[in-house]
């Protein structure tokens, strides 16, 4: 199993997560966060001041899936986030050593 953890615009929250139920992929956490990259941020001016913001909004898809599975969502992922400009995001993949379904104790891949 593999963790893939997906840092997006967040403007890419609704159309990534419909792409990943049409994959059939059977559960997602998607956490609101904030960041920088290579872009460092942009400056604005508040009240006649140059202020630098360096940390900017983005959404994290984590999702565990089949080893087998990876490839297609990590494509699937790309494509739907990718719009060409600076800040699209990354995908991080993991290895997942076990899974425990805290309700039943159903573990490894029956309890993903």
């Amino acid at each position: 199993m593999k963790k893939i953890s997906a840092i997006v615009r967040p403007e890419k929250l609704e159309p990534l997560k419909e792409a990943l139920f049409e994959a059939k992929v059977s559960g997602m956490t998607i956490s609101q966060v904030q960041g920088c990259g290579n872009q460092h941020g942009w400056k604005e001016y508040y009240r006649g001041s140059e202020v630098m913001l360096n940390m900017l909004p983005k959404v994290k898809f984590e999702i565990v899936v089949d080893d087998g599975q990876v490839d297609a969502l990590v494509d699937l992922i790309s494509e739907t986030a990718r719009t060409g400009e600076v800040g699209d995001g990354k995908i991080f993949i993991f290895p997942v050593d076990q899974v425990v379904r805290i309700r039943t104790g159903e573990k490894g891949d029956s309890a993903v």
